[in-house]
């Protein structure tokens, strides 16, 4: 029964120290493959490196909107950073007004720049989103990124949000929030989402799963977001983990021996 982890920063020191730890759990997890996502563009080379080293390890190049004071990303910066065939996406990149506080606009601006890097270069967006989803759904559909497609990730908002990504094309990624007690509405939207939009994540090194909160987060965990799914809808660990599977490589557009 395969997995994926859609979402992960395995590029971090922690992570990276046990690299070959890190990849023999994945494979002892059945976890097939990982997506590790860019935060900022100066550490993008590790990502791809990681890529590129690893056949079960992707990548994507974005700037996080928590990150201040950083290269700020063109859209044809983006587009030349995304052409290598091992970058499958654009981001992550989003809004999030939970950190950071006065004139934001710089994060509205970038988010655009990413939304328009993805249509030119046809790779689908990771979408962030934290305290500001009305801006960001706004945003998506004024910048029509539903011609670019793409996934909200770690998903923490409402069933209305999910309904309006959507309707946009977007699949829903669960982390490991969704195994938390009080992580009520989200198990919600769990419930509701429909099967061939669901991804699973760890957004390791951060967020581990119930039985390992408060650890060190890493992509063999993504098996224990599978069992909560699994519960939640009344399916079979290895359904939701072959139908969690599919949409991945269905929504980055490649098949599995790239």
């Amino acid at each position: 029964m395969p997995f994926v982890d859609s979402h992960c920063h395995i590029n971090v020191p922690d992570l990276v120290a046990d690299l070959p730890g890190v990849l023999q759990r994945m494979q002892d997890n059945e976890v097939i493959a990982a997506l590790c996502v860019a935060v900022n563009l100066a550490d993008y080379p590790q990502v791809l490196a990681l890529a590129e080293q690893h056949p079960n390890v992707y990548a994507s190049v974005g700037v996080h909107p928590d990150y201040e004071d950083v290269e700020e990303p063109s859209v044809a910066r983006l587009v030349e950073l995304a052409a290598p065939p091992r970058v499958v996406a654009i981001g992550e990149t989003g809004l999030d007004y939970s950190r950071l506080e006065g004139d934001l606009e710089w994060q509205r601006t970038r988010f655009r720049n990413h939304i328009r890097a993805a249509r030119v270069s046809g790779k689908p967006l990771i979408i962030h989103t934290r305290e500001a989803a009305e801006d960001t759904l706004r945003i998506m559909r004024e910048e029509n990124a539903a011609e670019a497609g793409g996934v909200m990730h770690c998903f923490t908002e409402t069933w209305e949000v999910a309904e309006a990504a959507l309707a946009m094309g977007f699949y829903i990624s669960f982390s490991g929030i969704v195994t938390f007690k009080n992580a009520k509405q989200i198990k919600e939207v769990a419930q509701r989402t429909p099967m061939d939009r669901i991804l699973i994540e760890t957004d390791a090194p951060y967020l581990a799963p119930v039985p390992y909160r408060g650890k060190l987060n890493q992509p063999a965990y993504v098996r224990h977001v599978a069992e909560e799914v699994a519960t939640l809808r009344g399916m079979t660990l290895a359904d939701v983990g072959q139908r969690t599977t599919e949409n991945f490589y269905r929504l980055f557009g490649f098949d599995r021996d790239r």
